[in-house]
């Protein structure tokens, strides 16, 4: 193991540690069920990105899942020329005289939301996401000794939304444990959905090899990090609410389409409202930082991404990053916070992170990846109160400490990401 390896595996630790210290150290039911919880979160994390990064079968169906990502890109493109014209995809009817001055993010890389939000419906329909995300949630059950409602949507968060997976346990949200609703809010900022997987792998194949397969290895090991943390900071109660503890199959996924041409209608029109969604709050949030950075930098000569990006120094240190390169990542992760990972991720493949070697440029794409940012914590905050009345009070007060729950996850992600990749 090379001294980076040794650093991120140190930072490791310390994570675990910062989590604990930011619960007070307490120790829930009992130090042995601390330690098992600590002890399958770390293994577990380790455990699966090695399988998934080093196994000959992974290492294919990470190809082909790059592939059919390509596929998928190229599809859309056919659509967007089609509606769009040159703006689209389609051929210019002039003279391109600044490289990549075509590539309007609205109408290029944005489209693919709709077709992954139809795809995602199709599926669901089908059956397979339940079958997938059922298989994750008894896993995730069995390591952590979670409630049947809790593991479930913990494990549906690696293909769905923040909103979308506690929507699947409506019926349960009101009986969850205080933990375990902090362990739901914690998985859903710590994790991306399909949808948006898809989109920020094309951005970044560029720069990042194999994009889709590593992003898609985040979002599995970034599910027992998230528990991990959550539990850590806010420890499971002795005994469970057994409304919470519902059987397996009580958690099957219900039914939501009548056949598979009304998937894919009411899938692009959930992926519209994402599409528009994203759109908006681009505008908003980069409109908001411009305006406070022109409030800040004339008195201070800082911004605000600089500002988060001395204070997310040290969690860049953590995950194995070079004291030289340290800077660069924290600013990349101060983006992320302050606007959202969209901006950071499309920074990320404008730029190229020129400045950053090929090893860090990968912990950082583990750490960005996830809704950790204060807009995801509003529409988290707002669609599951609006599920769930009856538990506001808890959801409130727990929103900001899930996103800092959710942000120590996704940097030990990049942590695993540096112990697993030598320099």
């Amino acid at each position: 193991m090379s001294l980076l390896q040794a650093q991120s595996a140190l930072g490791l630790l310390l994570l675990t540690a910062l989590a604990w210290a930011l619960g007070g150290f307490r120790r829930g039911p009992g130090p042995r069920v601390l330690g098992r919880i600590v002890l399958v979160g770390l293994l577990s994390q380790l455990v699966l990105a090695a399988l998934l990064l080093y196994l000959p079968p992974a290492r294919a169906a990470f190809v082909a899942l790059g592939n059919a990502v390509d596929a998928l890109a190229r599809a859309t493109e056919a659509g967007t020329s089609l509606v769009f014209g040159y703006l689209g995809g389609g051929p210019l009817p002039f003279a391109e005289t600044a490289p990549g001055a075509s590539f309007i993010l609205f109408f290029r890389a944005l489209p693919l939301v709709l077709v992954i939000g139809a795809l995602s419906a199709v599926l669901y329909h089908w059956r397979v996401l339940p079958f997938v995300v059922g298989i994750l949630g008894r896993g995730l059950r069995r390591l952590f000794g979670l409630g049947g409602a809790c593991g479930f949507s913990v494990a549906a968060n690696v293909f769905v939304g923040m909103v979308e997976a506690p929507l699947l346990i409506r019926p349960w949200l009101a009986g969850l444990s205080r933990a375990e609703l902090f362990v739901v809010m914690t998985a859903g900022l710590a994790t991306i959905s399909g949808n948006t997987l898809v989109v920020y792998a094309t951005l970044i194949s560029g720069v990042v090899p194999d994009a889709a397969g590593q992003l898609l290895t985040q979002s599995l090991i970034a599910a027992p990090a998230a528990v991990l943390v959550a539990l850590l900071m806010i420890p499971p109660e002795p005994a469970p609410a057994a409304a919470a503890d519902a059987p397996p199959e009580d958690l099957s996924a219900p039914p939501l389409y009548d056949s598979t041409m009304e998937a894919i209608v009411r899938g692009t029109n959930d992926g519209l409202q994402l599409l528009l969604g994203i759109m908006a709050s681009l505008i908003v949030f980069v409109a908001l930082v411009a305006l406070g950075n022109a409030m800040l930098q004339p008195l201070t000569g800082l911004t605000l991404q600089q500002v988060m990006g001395w204070l997310f120094r040290p969690l860049a240190w953590a995950m194995g990053v070079p004291g030289g390169e340290a800077g660069t990542v924290a600013q990349f992760l101060g983006v992320k916070v302050v606007i959202n990972e969209f901006v950071a991720y499309l920074d990320l493949a404008r730029t190229g992170a020129e400045s950053l070697s090929p090893r860090s440029r990968l912990i950082l794409t583990y750490a960005l990846c996830g809704f950790t940012n204060f807009g995801s914590v509003g529409i988290m905050v707002a669609g599951m109160t609006g599920m769930c009345p009856e538990r506001r009070t808890d959801i409130v007060r727990l929103g900001l400490p899930a996103l800092v729950s959710g942000s120590i996850a996704c940097c030990m992600t990049g942590a695993v990401a540096g112990i697993l990749t030598p320099p």
